[in-house]
This record gives C-alpha cells, sequence and structure tokens, in this order.
C-alpha cells in the first residue's frame, strides 16, 4: 500500500505532515522533512498497532510514502 503524505507550512513557520489515509496521522517539524519523517514513523507505529491487534487488511503487507 502506498500512504500520500501532504506536507504544508503553517502560518507560525512550522511544518505539518499528514498522512491521508491514515485519519489523524500528523505531525510538526521545523522543515518539510523533518516533519515527513515524523509522520511516517507515526504512521509505521499506527500500523503496527493495528496489525499487533488483528485490525489490519491484507493490504497493509507491503508499505511505501509517497509526498505529495
Amino acid at each position: 500500500m502506498k500512504f500520500l503524505v501532504e506536507i504544508e507550512q503553517e502560518t507560525d513557520g512550522r511544518w505539518l505532515a499528514e498522512v491521508m489515509e491514515l485519519p489523524g496521522v500528523m505531525s510538526y517539524g521545523k522543515t518539510p522533512e523533518e516533519a515527513k519523517l515524523r509522520v511516517q514513523a507515526l504512521a509505521l507505529r499506527v500500523i503496527a498497532d493495528r496489525i499487533e491487534n488483528g485490525e489490519a487488511g491484507p493490504d497493509l503487507t507491503t508499505i511505501s510514502f509517497e509526498a505529495a
């Protein structure tokens, strides 16, 4: 499964990255790259939790990220 990461700059200068396919999975960073890396790590933790609890579908057997 490929995840789309959307990145935008907030009015206070911070960068916000969000994984569109995983509602609520978002993270801030000082740079776009930092925000992207943080949200990828968070997404992997969320997916691992879903796998552990039997909540993941077969589409989560292969994972990749693509920046928007």
